[in-house]
């Protein structure tokens, strides 16, 4: 029903053309891409510091449990120094 055909679009594009010119519209182009590239750029930059944040996450998790286990180590030392003497 509300198809557009090859004809009317290559009439709507002689139009812009007429209307906004060559320069105007590679400009606007070009601005477009480096808009693109840029939303790119920050999605796969955003995906990288979710994957540094949960390894930094996981390391201190195991940093912490260690630390917890070296504790525990030292007070049962502690504490059988103290029942040895």
């Amino acid at each position: 029903m509300f198809g557009i055909s090859p004809i009317q679009l290559v009439i709507i594009l002689v139009i812009v053309v007429l209307l906004f010119g060559t320069k105007k519209l590679r400009g606007m182009g070009g601005d477009l891409g480096g808009a693109l590239k840029g939303f790119k750029k920050a999605m796969s930059d955003d995906d990288k510091d979710k994957e540094k944040d949960a390894d930094f996450a996981a390391n201190e998790k195991v940093e912490n449990k260690a630390n917890e286990s070296a504790d525990n180590t030292v007070q049962q030392t502690k504490s059988e120094q103290k029942e040895h003497n």
